[in-house]
């Protein structure tokens, strides 16, 4: 494979929103994102400037965006590492942490780079990331897919990650479901 895993730079913000912005126009996105193209695209750079810095590898370590980067500087993939406490006020989706965790959002590799292995070099950095954090020690890593998005699912059972029989309704549709996925930590 001809790609770097790396975490995003704080610098690289532009990268970072034309990446998010490719993903919302993805067929998938509906069933993939809680966001719209529309909604994205009405954000300030000062927006995508805080978000990069938040998920950087100069950030605060409460999340980190890895990107598989082509050897022509494009970025062909992408998933975010969110860092979950049980003391944590926000509770970004889901239910609130009960114990401490990591939560794989965003994750997104463009249909021409798509059968390549990038989502599961991906995931590796992100998990092999969650996993080093120091005390406490990440417990379990998670993830939420759509009920209605079963390629997702096939890749996110085929890398390890198992359903855990929780759910919470889709924000927008009530009606739908999103089914959470967990692998834990190594022994």
């Amino acid at each position: 494979m001809d790609y770097v895993i790396r975490a995003v730079r704080a610098g690289e913000w532009r990268s970072a929103k034309e990446l998010r912005l490719a993903a919302l126009q993805d067929p998938a996105a509906p069933v993939a994102f809680l966001e719209t193209y529309e909604q994205a695209l009405e954000r300030s750079d000062d927006f995508w400037r805080d978000r990069t810095v938040g998920s950087s590898e100069e950030g605060e370590g409460r999340a980190r965006q890895f990107v598989a980067e082509a050897p022509d500087g494009s970025w062909a993939g992408t998933v975010t590492v969110l860092v979950e406490r049980p003391d944590d006020e926000e509770v970004r989706f889901g239910e609130a942490a009960v114990v401490h965790q990591a939560h794989l959002v965003g994750v997104f590799v463009r249909s021409e780079e798509r059968g390549k292995g990038l989502v599961e070099e991906l995931f590796r950095a992100g998990m092999d990331w969650a996993w080093s954090l120091g005390e406490p020690l990440i417990e379990r890593v998670r993830l939420y897919v759509h009920e209605d998005n079963p390629r997702a699912a096939a890749v996110y059972r085929r890398i390890g990650f198992l359903p855990t029989g929780e759910t919470v309704p889709m924000p927008g549709d009530p009606a739908a479901r999103e089914l959470e996925y967990a692998v834990p930590r190594p022994s």
